[in-house]
């Protein structure tokens, strides 16, 4: 869905009388006036609906939907990220996340930052995977351009790929690496680590099984 029929769809609720509005955004996007999360954000608050916006951290599901193959196939952690840490979270505990704020009050026109339990670099990330799996895992740190040509050469889309290097870029950078309080608060616990995610799914990192779909 693109940022004007996200805007469209926000507008009718406006015209409908929807009383709350909970939006699924992006770590930082209060800041980063580049990406359309930051444009929808404002647009959302500039209607008269009541808001909650989930600004999330990177979803652990894209290391099982968009690098499975890699894992599988190469053992490799094949991200071009750098040393540049990332607070990963469990999409599962961001669905919990909306379901609180949705049915429990106070959570009015406010904003949570939504993170995992921990920063963790993409050799880390590897290592967990080297030992859940029962294999060697390696994080071969690849160059943006390298990164590219593979994905390409499997037949991602350019235009997901250019959004892949933003979003790695942004760890390289060291922009990806805060952690907050804020899932804890909402879910009462605290959110899934990546082992425990890696655990969750182990069968399909081992080739086992297969996603449903791919995020877009």
């Amino acid at each position: 869905m693109s940022e004007a029929d996200v805007n469209s769809f926000v507008d009718a609720a406006d015209r409908v009388g929807v009383n709350h509005v909970v939006y699924l955004s992006t770590l930082g996007a209060e800041k980063n006036v580049i990406i359309p999360h930051h444009r929808i954000e404002k647009h959302i608050m500039g209607t008269d609906i009541t808001y909650t916006l989930l600004r999330a951290s990177f979803f652990m599901q894209n290391l099982l939907e968009v690098h499975r193959a890699d894992i599988v196939e190469h053992d490799e952690l094949f991200v071009p990220a750098g040393s540049g840490k990332t607070s990963f979270i469990d999409a599962r505990d961001i669905s919990e996340a909306a379901a609180v704020v949705l049915i429990e009050p106070d959570h009015a026109n406010r904003a949570y930052d939504l993170t995992g339990p921990e920063a963790l670099d993409y050799g880390a990330v590897a290592t967990t995977f080297s030992e859940v799996l029962g294999r060697s895992i390696t994080y071969p740190n690849p160059s943006l351009l390298a990164f590219s040509r593979r994905m390409y050469q499997r037949g991602t889309p350019l235009g997901f790929i250019a959004l892949l290097c933003g979003i790695y870029t942004t760890a390289r950078l060291g922009l990806a690496a805060r952690v907050t309080e804020d899932s804890y608060l909402l879910l009462g616990r605290s959110p899934r680590t990546v082992r425990a995610f890696i655990e969750d799914h182990a069968d399909a990192f081992r080739g086992d099984s297969r996603p449903d779909r791919t995020l877009p």
